[in-house]
């Protein structure tokens, strides 16, 4: 299971852990790259729930229910976001097609609470996955990474955290298929 040699990771690539990765912060998690250049990277898992309600973190958005995800073990104190569909936020980062990284937070409460964004069209996160220079080259060199390009949308976060790593593997063929349907652990085969 490698790696194309080639493949650089980019904004919007979707990190796919392989199937016997021991870190318990990452086992079967599926991080989505918000960013990535020299000074290092960062990422949201988007697999893992955490046993918060936005409705619990947010008093302006005490109103939604919305499930908050571990976004990854750096910062656990920290809230951020994606959302799905056109840019309607000052400061959003593009990341993929229709989708956007943070932004105008007080903007966010407003539109969520006007009903012009959709609460299923956005996704919470706290904490966040980070790497620093060369850190997530590294890993991909020791195959710790599967690169995936698969374009993330609502339908794809409608997938249950245990689907969605076994779904991508799935969708990329070949030998990712196969290891798809993996154990957890392999004594159990």
């Amino acid at each position: 299971m490698k790696n194309e040699p080639s493949k650089i990771p980019q904004a919007g690539n979707l990190l796919i852990s392989e199937p016997f990765l021991q870190d318990e912060n990452f086992v079967r998690s599926v991080v989505l790259l918000c960013e990535h250049n020299s000074e290092g990277s960062f990422g949201l898992v988007l697999n893992k729930p955490s046993i918060l309600h936005l409705s619990e973190l947010v008093e302006e958005l005490s109103f939604l229910e919305n499930e908050v995800f571990v976004g990854g073990p750096v910062e656990q104190n920290t809230l951020h976001f994606i959302y799905f569909g056109e840019k309607i936020l000052e400061g959003s980062i593009a990341i993929g097609e229709d989708l956007w990284w943070g932004g105008d937070f007080e903007s966010l409460v407003d539109q969520l609470k006007s009903g012009l964004l959709a609460p299923h069209d956005v996704r919470f996160f706290i904490g966040y996955s980070g790497w620093g220079s060369g850190q997530l080259s590294d890993e991909l060199g020791e195959n710790t990474w599967i690169i995936c390009d698969h374009k993330v949308d609502a339908d794809v976060l409608g997938n249950t955290p245990d689907e969605l790593w076994r779904l991508l593997l799935k969708n990329m063929g070949g030998e990712f298929k196969v290891i798809a349907n993996y154990p957890l652990d392999p004594r159990l085969n």
